[in-house]
């Protein structure tokens, strides 16, 4: 009985053994590690304190974006 060929995979061409080789980004800086947290946290403490010395709804506007902009930082972090 005859053999069937194989199939070859769709999409990406088959090089033999040819790996391009990927460079690793550098890990990132400790003051963005900091101004990150430090957004979070600063964010966090005033919607807090907003809350608890019932200020102005800007305050807590404020921490909002400031919690935001300390999550968006996040998606650069490595």
């Amino acid at each position: 009985m005859p053999e069937s060929k194989r199939r070859k995979p769709k999409g990406r061409p088959q090089t033999a053994g040819t790996a391009t080789a990927v460079k690793a980004k550098d890990p990132s800086p400790t003051w963005y590690v900091v101004v990150m947290a430090g957004l979070m946290i600063a964010g966090v403490l005033l919607v807090l304190l907003r809350f608890v010395f019932q200020w102005d709804q800007m305050v807590m506007i404020g921490g909002l974006l400031a919690i935001a902009a300390g999550f968006l930082m996040t998606t650069n972090y490595r």
